[in-house]
């Protein structure tokens, strides 16, 4: 049976006929197995949008996989290990993004969402999480300023299943609350761009609107079909504080779950960190602080945040650094026994103002060097997207 389907929808294992709607040229010069998530990422890059599957055809080793299309760049030599995992995550982000916007798309033409879609994309990043948490902690610092509605959401799953994981909650339980935090500001779509995109601060009126997102969120989770009550329940308390002053429903502090507890720890840090087309993110250091300081007015939970700041690392997975050597640094992984001290990748000179062949730095054995600060890529004219990219995922 030939159907068709949206790109993001497209699991490994399907196998490709045609393409049927793109935003450029690219044509498959032979049809073929979706054989790994690099597949996908390679046409979602390209630009399709949707696709002809054959429901019929069974993937078996001996399957051709699509290996050849017009116009794509030439194969290189095999990567490392860890960029393949980070070159996976990133396609793993893209499709979660393009869920997203099928997602507001039916919210706003008043349309069911689907359920599968959610479940099977949340799946896989939880999957890979518990596999492998730093490939996703360090993509999702890859974003787009005009974006932000899109990628926070899906920043919050991926979050929200670190978290889990670290909490040694068991997957079967991430996976729903990843599927919570997925959805958790879908409401979102229904609040006035005026106001949800608005550079100053909101007026008193204009954020009782604002707030009115979350009851938007819950009747459009709730009236999803199949959906557990639990990312039902991490949804309807992401804005909720310890000190009842939370909204929508001022929930005491004994009402609000484990759960709810994390997903307010994960909205507050990604919210504080990540740019946006009106205000540049934090560094996460100060994110912290910030987020310390709420623990003291006894808003949000201490123990929990302590056990986030520990689970994400006093210098997070993706972060940029500046080192003694006054060099720029991008944090590739956490050293468990010295979190002040992680394995960089340094890139930048700071005093020539000019890139360096990359270097792999394990800070927990020099003292001849060590992170002076964090800091953000446009404080030194550049581009925090491309330094990820290309400084992470190079062979």
């Amino acid at each position: 049976m030939i159907i068709e389907k949206d790109i993001a929808r497209v699991s490994i294992g399907s196998y490709v006929v045609e393409i049927v709607k793109q935003r450029d040229s690219h044509k498959i010069k032979q049809t073929g197995w979706v054989k790994d998530l690099r597949t996908i990422e390679k046409l979602i890059d390209m630009g399709v949008e949707r696709v002809k599957i054959d429901t019929s055809k069974r993937l078996s080793d001996e399957s051709e996989e699509i290996t050849h299309v017009e116009n794509s760049p030439p194969k290189t030599a095999k990567k490392k290990a860890t960029s393949t995992s980070i070159s996976q995550a990133k396609a793993l982000f893209n499709e979660a993004k393009n869920i997203q916007r099928k997602i507001l798309d039916d919210v706003v033409c008043g349309r069911q969402l689907e359920l599968e879609p959610i479940q099977e994309i949340t799946k896989q990043t939880t999957e890979a999480i518990f596999e492998n948490p730093e490939a996703l902690s360090c993509i999702i610092n890859i974003r787009k300023k005009d974006e932000y509605l899109l990628e926070h959401s899906t920043a919050v799953s991926i979050l929200m299943s670190i978290f889990a994981r670290h909490m040694n909650i068991d997957v079967s339980i991430a996976k729903e609350l990843a599927i919570g935090a997925f959805l958790h500001d879908v409401g979102k779509i229904m609040i006035p761009d005026s106001i949800l995109n608005k550079p100053g601060k909101l007026t008193a009126e204009e954020f009782e609107v604002m707030k009115t997102h979350v009851n938007h969120s819950v009747d459009i989770i709730k009236n999803t079909e199949g959906i557990s009550s639990l990312s039902l329940e991490v949804a309807a308390l992401h804005h909720e504080k310890l000190d009842g002053q939370g909204y929508p429903n001022s929930v005491p502090a004994e009402k609000i779950s484990q759960y709810g507890r994390m997903i307010t720890i994960c909205d507050i840090f990604d919210a504080l960190t990540a740019n946006r087309v009106y205000k540049d993110g934090m560094v996460q250091a100060k994110a912290f602080a910030i987020m310390l300081n709420m623990v003291e007015r006894q808003m949000i939970d201490g123990e929990l945040v302590n056990s986030f700041i520990k689970c994400m690392g006093v210098y997070p997975v993706g972060s940029l650094v500046q080192l003694s050597s006054n060099q720029l640094a991008v944090v590739e992984s956490k050293n468990a026994k010295d979190p002040i001290r992680p394995k960089v990748k340094a890139f930048y000179s700071v005093k020539q103002g000019h890139f360096l062949e990359s270097k792999h730095i394990d800070l927990s054995e020099t003292s001849q060097n060590n992170i002076e600060k964090g800091v953000r890529a446009e404080d030194f004219n550049l581009d925090m997207n491309k330094i990820l990219e290309f400084i992470l995922m190079e062979s």
